[in-house]
């Protein structure tokens, strides 16, 4: 039988251990990294910003951003979303990591002007 403190040391070295290997895995590159594709951009994981998640998206465990094929919720035509604009949203703008792009740059800057106009009118709802 153990007392709780003694519980309560043999946790919180549990936890620092776990911590310390999190730190180190963190740190070693991937091993078994693919060839990159034309086009690709690599993951800098530091640079992501930090989520609440027990995984990782695909890209930073691929070690590299592809081009993404998507069709526009909006307009339904179909787009493309660049290695090198992942790298921007995800590294530089800290957006969520697990986001992708869901409109064309066109109905992006539609909804962009509808938000800053007051007259309710022209208006577009945020969905």
């Amino acid at each position: 039988m153990c007392s709780g403190k003694q519980k309560r040391v043999a946790i919180m070295a549990r936890r620092r251990e776990r911590r310390a290997q999190a730190i180190v895995a963190a740190r070693t590159p991937p091993v078994s990294v693919s060839p990159w594709s034309r086009g690709s951009v690599l993951v800098d994981k530091w640079l992501l910003a930090p989520s609440n998640s027990y995984g990782e998206p695909a890209f930073v465990t691929r070690g590299y951003y592809v081009d993404v094929h998507f069709i526009c919720s909006d307009c339904a035509s179909q787009e493309v979303w660049t290695a090198a604009q992942q790298k921007w949203w995800y590294e530089v703008a800290k957006g969520y990591v697990y986001s992708t792009a869901a409109r064309c740059l066109a109905c992006r800057r539609q909804r962009r002007s509808g938000r800053t106009n007051n007259n309710k009118c022209n208006a577009i709802k945020a969905s």
